[in-house]
């Protein structure tokens, strides 16, 4: 008879990474399809803006700028992921994970945005907070969905 074993942190990550990528892409389509259409929101660039601040890339494109917008964008969600799964291995599954996950996750977000200047949230109308903290959330619960059902974290010794 088999027997479940932890996987290890490595693993947990990994599956975390990958179902954070996978939110995204959820994410991606809910903000296409349902967000954006409801509020008439164009794309947004805080994406490739954060990449540019951060790292020595300067697109001089807007093709450039849409490519370093959707790889920023993914890499972003693969980060997120990842907390997913160190939080997942700690031992905690489904809403808990989340529960514990996207508040932080989501505040330091807010906060390094805004200690870069790039957000400001004492700006942002009712709707803009809605939209922000519905779209992440949206990214953290099909993470924590996919993790939990496609990407399984138990594995057969």
């Amino acid at each position: 008879m088999p027997t479940l074993r932890k996987p290890s942190l490595i693993s947990s990550v990994t599956r975390g990474m990958a179902a954070g990528v996978a939110g995204t892409v959820v994410m991606t389509a809910f903000q296409k399809f349902v967000e954006m259409p409801l509020t008439g929101r164009k794309t947004s660039y805080a994406p490739a803006d954060f990449a540019a601040r951060i790292l020595p890339i300067h697109t001089r494109t807007q093709q450039g700028r849409d490519q370093l917008n959707w790889v920023t964008h993914f890499g972003l969600g693969t980060m997120w992921g990842s907390a997913y799964g160190i939080t997942a291995h700690a031992g905690l599954r489904g809403a808990k994970v989340v529960a514990v996950v996207f508040p932080v996750v989501y505040a330091g977000d807010v906060l390094l945005n805004t200690a870069l200047g790039l957000y400001k949230p004492s700006t942002w109308t009712g709707q803009d907070w809605a939209v922000d903290i519905i779209n992440k959330f949206v990214q953290a619960a099909a993470t924590g969905i996919l993790h939990d059902h496609v990407f399984r974290p138990d594995t057969a010794a």
